[in-house]
């Protein structure tokens, strides 16, 4: 079973993390799943869902509504989670959405919280770092802390969904991002149509 590790911060979005983590289950990956005290106040702000404070309650909840898979849910000060030593690294991780904060802390290696810790591992250990960024318009301070993530290896993948297949509902495009993700995952997915198998 594959590993993937998925935090949700900050950053409004919470539909693709949320998203993402029911098609990572459903595909039978083993997910860590990590939630930022900002990312809680914005799912309750965007979907009306006050998670409870309690992980096993929590991750109770998880799993009634997204099956399959295998999760297990880390709060911010888990030191001892195994996502904090290269040694317990995830075969690649996501962070969607991903703040601003989030981002800068990653590409200077703060490592604060572990998320940020996670990040770090994530690169020093050469494993997949996906970004989804969701901010509009990118300071320069923005682009330069995501240059600074590529360049040390980090994908960029901003939550910017397309529109050549025609999306009729909201769902469709968060689908758009989170098939894009999945893709650089290397997770089989039938979302979205590919380029050249669009209806006219």
């Amino acid at each position: 079973m594959k590993h993937v590790a998925l935090a949700l911060t900050g950053a409004s979005g919470a539909a693709y993390g949320l998203r993402l983590l029911a098609a990572l289950l459903a595909a039978e990956y083993r997910v860590s799943l990590m939630l930022s005290q900002a990312a809680r106040i914005v799912l309750k702000q965007e979907t009306d869902w006050a998670l409870p404070v309690d992980t096993a309650t929590l991750t109770a909840e998880l799993t009634a509504r997204y099956p399959g898979g295998q999760l297990a849910l880390y709060g911010e000060k888990e030191w001892f989670s195994p996502l904090a030593s290269g040694s317990g690294a995830a075969d690649a991780m996501v962070i969607c959405p991903c703040s601003m904060g989030t981002l800068a802390a990653v590409a200077h290696g703060l490592s604060d919280n572990l998320i940020e810790r996670a990040a770090d591992v994530t690169l020093k250990e050469r494993r997949p770092l996906i970004l989804v960024p969701r901010e509009t318009p990118f300071s320069l301070i923005h682009l330069r802390n995501m240059t600074q993530l590529a360049e040390a290896g980090a994908v960029i993948l901003p939550a910017n969904p397309g529109f050549y297949a025609r999306p009729e509902r909201v769902e469709d495009l968060i689908d758009f991002v989170v098939a894009r993700i999945l893709d650089q995952l290397g997770v089989a997915q039938t979302m979205i149509p590919r380029w050249g198998n669009l209806k006219g």
